[in-house]
C-alpha cells in the first residue's frame, strides 16, 4: 500500500507539472554569425593598410537567450526575455557602452493583454528599433549597409536601461510603441532620461513606420570628461566619436518598403541631432542627414540578392562632410536555420577634412575611400 501511495502521489504530481507546463512556455535561442572579412584602407599612424582576419555578427548580432510566458487566464500572460551578447571568436561577453553586462542586449519582464496590449519593464529596444528598422535594409543585411558609426542607431547600437515600454495591438494594420526611462538621479528627475515614440502601418505589399527617439545624458562634471552617461548607451563609434559629450542626442525616422513579387524595394530617411550645452567639448548642435534606399530579389526560395545606397550627411561644428555608400549582398539558405552569406560595401567620402570610415565597421580609413568584404555564416537555433 505504502509503495502504491507513493507512486499515486508521484502520477499526482506529473499531472500537475503537466499541467502548469500547459499554461506555461520558455524558450532557449539564439544566433551565431561569423565571417572572414578584409577591410582594405585601415587607418595605422596615418598610413592605409590592408586588414584581414574573423569578424563576427554581419547579419546579426551574436546571442543567446531565454524568452517565456506564463498563462494567467483571460488573455493576460506574463512575459520575460533575458538575451546575452557574446564574441564567437574569443568566447567573451558583448561590450555595450563600454562595459561588458551578462544580458546586455535584452533584459526585461511585464504583462501582455490579448486585448490592451503589452507592457515590459528593463532594459530594452527602443521603439524606433523596434518598428522603424523592419523596414530597411538593415533588417536584411546587417551593418553592412548601415551609416558610418551607426549615426542614427539604425543599426541597434544603443539599447535603454530602466525603461517601461508599451507596445499595442495590431488594429487594421496599424501599431504603435511608446517607452520612457528614468534616469535616477536624485534631485534631477529628467537628467539622463531616454523617451521614445513609433508606429508603423501595413497593408498588404506596402509597410511604413516613423518614429523618435531624445536621449539625455547624465554627466555634470566639468567639461562632461565622463563622457556619455545615460540610460540610453548613445551610439558612439568613429565619425561621431567627437561629440560623445553632447547633452542629448535626438533622432526622427521614416522608413517604408514595398514588395512586389521576387522584390522588396525601400527608402528611409533620418535625422540625428547631437545637441550641447555648458559641459560639452563642442558648441554648435551637430547633424546627420542620413538618406537610404535598397532593393532584394528573391532569386530562388533560397537565394537573396541586395543592392543599397547610404548618404550620410555631417554639419554643425566647423564641418561639412558627406557620406557616398554602395553595399552589395547575397545570402544562400542551407535549410531553415543555416546560411551562408557574402557582403561588402564601398564608401567614399567629401568635404572639409572627411576620412572614410565605412558601414558600421567603427575604424578610419587614412583617406577618403574605404571597402569591406565579408564572406560568412549564421546559425540560427
Amino acid at each position: 500500500m505504502k509503495k502504491f501511495a507513493l507512486s499515486s502521489l508521484s502520477l499526482a504530481l506529473l499531472g500537475a507539472a503537466g499541467a502548469a507546463h500547459a499554461q506555461s512556455s520558455v524558450t532557449l535561442y539564439g544566433v551565431l554569425d561569423d565571417s572572414i572579412q578584409y577591410v582594405n584602407n585601415v587607418n595605422v599612424s596615418g598610413s592605409n593598410k590592408s586588414s584581414v582576419g574573423l569578424a563576427a555578427g554581419n547579419l546579426q548580432g551574436n546571442r543567446w537567450g531565454l524568452k517565456g510566458t506564463e498563462d494567467l487566464g483571460g488573455g493576460l500572460k506574463a512575459v520575460f526575455q533575458l538575451e546575452n551578447g557574446f564574441s564567437p571568436n574569443s568566447g567573451a561577453m558583448g561590450s555595450y557602452n563600454g562595459s561588458s553586462k551578462l544580458f546586455g542586449r535584452q533584459a526585461f519582464v511585464g504583462l501582455s493583454s490579448d486585448q490592451f496590449g503589452t507592457v515590459t519593464i528593463g532594459r530594452q529596444y527602443d521603439p524606433v528599433v523596434d518598428l522603424v528598422q523592419a523596414v530597411t535594409a538593415d533588417n536584411y543585411w546587417g551593418s553592412t549597409f548601415t551609416t558610418p558609426s551607426d549615426v542614427d542607431n539604425n543599426d541597434n547600437s544603443s539599447r535603454t536601461n530602466n525603461a517601461i515600454k508599451y507596445t499595442s495591438q495590431t488594429y487594421a494594420g496599424f501599431q504603435f510603441e511608446a517607452m520612457y526611462a528614468f534616469g535616477g538621479v536624485a534631485g534631477s528627475t529628467g537628467s539622463g532620461q531616454t523617451w521614445s515614440g513609433a508606429a508603423t502601418y501595413a497593408n498588404g505589399p506596402f509597410s511604413v513606420a516613423a518614429g523618435y527617439i531624445r536621449m539625455d545624458n547624465a554627466d555634470t562634471l566639468a567639461g562632461r570628461n565622463g563622457g556619455w552617461a545615460g540610460t540610453s548607451d548613445g551610439t558612439f563609434n568613429s565619425i561621431n566619436t567627437p561629440y560623445v559629450t553632447a547633452k542629448s542626442i535626438g533622432i526622427a525616422s521614416i522608413g517604408a518598403q514595398y514588395v512586389i513579387g521576387p522584390v522588396t524595394a525601400g527608402l528611409r530617411y533620418s535625422n540625428a541631432q547631437y545637441k550641447a550645452d555648458a559641459f560639452s567639448a563642442f558648441t554648435s548642435t551637430e547633424r546627420y542627414n542620413v538618406g537610404a534606399g535598397f532593393v532584394n530579389y528573391q532569386l530562388t526560395p533560397a537565394a537573396l540578392l541586395g543592392l543599397g545606397y547610404t548618404f550620410t550627411h555631417g554639419s554643425g561644428n566647423g564641418d561639412s562632410a558627406s557620406y557616398n555608400q554602395i553595399s552589395l549582398g547575397g545570402d544562400y539558405n542551407l535549410s531553415k536555420r543555416t546560411d551562408l552569406y557574402l557582403v561588402g560595401a564601398y564608401q567614399r567620402a567629401t568635404g572639409t577634412g572627411a576620412v572614410a570610415s565605412v558601414a558600421d565597421y567603427d575604424e578610419f580609413s587614412a583617406s577618403n575611400s574605404q571597402a569591406i568584404v565579408s564572406l560568412g555564416i549564421r546559425h540560427k537555433f
